[in-house]
């Protein structure tokens, strides 16, 4: 399956990418003071975080467990030189639900990031990849 997106030039630090269904997504490389899109970089944890999460969060109701709501945030460290890639990825996930275990959890998340998200898939091997989670019950 091929996947295809157009890119535009708005600026010298400022692109705008369209999809084939016209999804747009702006990028900047702006210094933080002037930023007003998230990098490509920013865009790849992203990209991690909410791919993970949607086959997190099926994964919990095909096992017919309650989920409430899902926080999750993704860092990373980067090399100095360049290309100036990711060395290490650490997802974490607050998950909302009232039956949900922790062994469940540790076993979902961790098939989520490294099994079943085709971006983890992507970095996989040339980053390190971690995740953690927090079970809240509302």
């Amino acid at each position: 399956m091929e996947v295809e997106v157009k890119l535009d030039y708005l600026a010298d630090k400022e692109y705008k990418t369209t999809n084939g269904t016209d999804n747009a997504v702006n990028i900047d490389m702006y210094d933080k003071a002037d930023k007003k899109a998230q990098s490509p970089m920013e865009l790849l944890l992203s990209a991690f975080v909410a791919c993970a999460a949607v086959d997190l969060v099926l994964m919990i109701k095909k096992r017919r467990k309650t989920i409430v709501d899902l926080k999750g945030k993704a860092s990373g460290k980067r090399r100095e030189e360049h290309p100036r890639y990711y060395t290490d990825i650490h997802l974490h996930y607050d998950i909302y639900s009232p039956d949900l275990t922790d062994q469940e959890a540790e076993r979902l998340v961790k098939l989520a990031v490294t099994d079943y998200c085709s971006v983890g898939g992507t970095v996989n091997g040339k980053a390190n990849v971690t995740h953690s989670f927090s079970i809240i019950a509302p």
